[in-house]
């Protein structure tokens, strides 16, 4: 009998740790302002991305993806916690970080709880607990980390000490080492990567967190086509004659502005978006961006082949987005943190190789929705905190409407021209309502800075802890009453560019009524109740 139980205990643990072992891993990709169009499988007929095209064609390619805010920050706090920015409260004019009782319930901590051996490798804009990016929380969250806060840049090892024992010099190919350490045993050892284990250990599924800087402002910017950079970021898209965008004005062309100088201050745009003010300066850096890009694509094929190398490859899933996109002088805007499809509308899809055949999905799908599928593709519990939904049936063959109206909102008004924001759409209409621009002017504000001899960083980036009462102004107003100063209507099936308001037109009347009514339900849920876990946070000090 004695024997028996034993026999049966044994073969218990075995059959646990077989169905651990059969749990996915997951790799999670994120680029930095990658617009939908900028690969070859979304409809980009210049850039060449093989690589990406055979994950997204083998897998499910969601064609209708969207962020829930479009600038780096508030986007990222919402992948990890699956909140919208009105529930975490947490963006660059907050003067907040995500609490440590906020990030415990963030999904890389929970698959860590969970059983799994996890990851990050790249870009954080996320600033975690007491002292935000200074907190160390972040990093001691993660088996392991190959990481940097704020920008990684183009030339990583000139700005951030972490990556400086890498044998490349370029974003992509210093980060390709990163992900060999943390896949391969046998491996060269970085000194700057932070590991809790010597190795991944091997009867553990893994959750690896991917997170480019690429192809954003400040990395494309960077770039100097050195001798020593490879073929790709120097001399590729270079000899072709590359067309403007659809709906491009220069700045010297600007008659009729996209929206009101007196909410959208164009003049108050940061700097270094300029390069959309010419014809050459969106070439220029377009090119860049391409170039990024295939960089991106080469290291997705290298990882593949290592993958199948370590036969690791049919039981990993991948699942690519973008944190947002980015205009490119088209209606003459540069920049982002607006509520168009040309910043909310992102690439995304999930690669899972047991999958028998790859479709594409016009699903209202965001974001948010990241986290709690990795959670559902993990075995692993969804808190109720989180606003997402799991889209994992995806995979899986079931093919549901996810959601009939997509929410997504501008909270970062500041300084630099931006006017706040919502949206709510859905496949085919959009409504967007915008509020009062009362910020001061970055114009001004940097004349002052030149006349009193101060550094620019203190005058239009440090967040001080007053600027909260601003900032939870901005939440709370719209549901308390605030109205709208101004307000757009497009008909995405018939101008998916948003060129014609239709906000006028009495033929639409009942759509907009519809519209209406949704944002009032949406932007609620959005809030959701109660205080947002989070702590006051100061950048004064930070060097990041």
């Amino acid at each position: 009998m004695k024997y028996s139980l034993l026999l049966i205990g044994i073969l218990m643990t075995q059959l646990i740790l077989a169905q651990k072992n059969e749990r996915p891993n997951i790799i999670f990709i994120l680029t930095d302002d990658q617009s939908y169009g900028m690969m070859e499988c979304t409809g980009n007929k210049i850039i060449k991305t093989p690589n990406l095209n055979k994950l997204a064609n083998e897998g499910v390619l969601f064609t209708n993806a969207h962020i829930t805010s479009a600038i780096c920050t508030p986007s990222r706090v919402s992948i990890f916690l699956s909140q919208y920015e009105r529930k975490h409260g947490v963006n660059f004019n907050s003067a907040t970080a995500v609490s440590e009782d906020a990030w415990a319930q963030s999904y890389p901590v929970l698959m860590r709880e969970a059983g799994y051996y996890t990851g990050y490798i790249g870009k954080n804009h996320a600033p975690i607990g007491l002292g935000g990016y200074e907190s160390g929380v972040l990093e001691q969250s993660f088996d392991f980390w190959y990481a940097s806060h704020g920008g990684v840049y183009f030339y990583p090892k000139e700005k951030r000490k972490i990556y400086k024992d890498a044998i490349a010099n370029t974003q992509v190919e210093i980060l390709e080492e990163g992900v060999e350490q943390f896949l391969d045993p046998n491996a060269r050892r970085l000194k700057g990567a932070i590991s809790f284990l010597e190795s991944r250990p091997k009867e553990k599924p893994f959750l690896l967190n991917l997170n480019f800087n690429i192809p954003h402002g400040a990395t494309t910017q960077t770039m100097r086509q050195k001798e020593t950079d490879d073929d790709i970021y120097r001399t590729l898209y270079r000899n072709l004659d590359i067309p403007l965008p659809d709906n491009y004005i220069a700045k010297a062309d600007i008659e009729s502005p996209k929206l009101p100088a007196s909410l959208h201050r164009a003049r108050d745009r940061q700097a270094g978006y300029n390069y959309v003010d010419t014809p050459e300066g969106f070439k220029e850096r377009y090119i860049r961006q391409l170039q990024c890009i295939t960089g991106v694509d080469r290291m997705i094929g290298k990882l593949r082949k290592k993958l199948k190398e370590l036969k690791l490859d049919k039981n990993t899933i991948i699942i690519f987005t973008s944190d947002h996109g980015l205009f490119m002088g088209e209606h003459g805007l540069g920049g982002k943190a607006l509520c168009y499809e040309k910043t909310t509308h992102v690439p995304m899809f999930v690669y899972n190789p047991k999958q028998k055949k790859g479709y594409k999905s016009d699903a209202l799908v965001q974001t948010i929705d990241v986290a709690p599928t990795i959670l559902s593709l993990a075995g692993v519990k969804i808190p109720e905190a989180f606003q997402g939904k799991d889209i994992s049936g995806f995979v899986k063959g079931d093919k549901s409407k996810v959601r009939d109206y997509l929410y997504t909102e501008n909270l970062w008004s500041t300084s630099f021209g931006n006017p706040r924001c919502e949206a709510v759409q859905t496949k085919d209409w959009k409504y967007i309502r915008y509020y009062a621009n009362h910020n001061p002017s970055a114009t001004e504000k940097i004349k002052l800075a030149k006349a009193f001899n101060m550094p620019l960083r203190t005058m239009l980036y440090e967040v001080h802890p007053s600027q909260l009462a601003i900032y939870r102004g901005f939440i709370e107003n719209p549901i308390n009453g605030e109205e709208p100063v101004y307000e757009e209507l497009y008909n995405l099936t018939n101008d998916p560019s948003e060129v014609f308001n239709l906000i006028d037109k009495p033929e639409h009347k009942e759509v907009l009524k519809e519209l209406r009514l949704a944002w009032n339900k949406e932007i609620a849920n959005a809030r959701g109740r109660g205080k947002p876990k989070v702590v006051v946070y100061t950048n004064t000090k930070s060097k990041i």
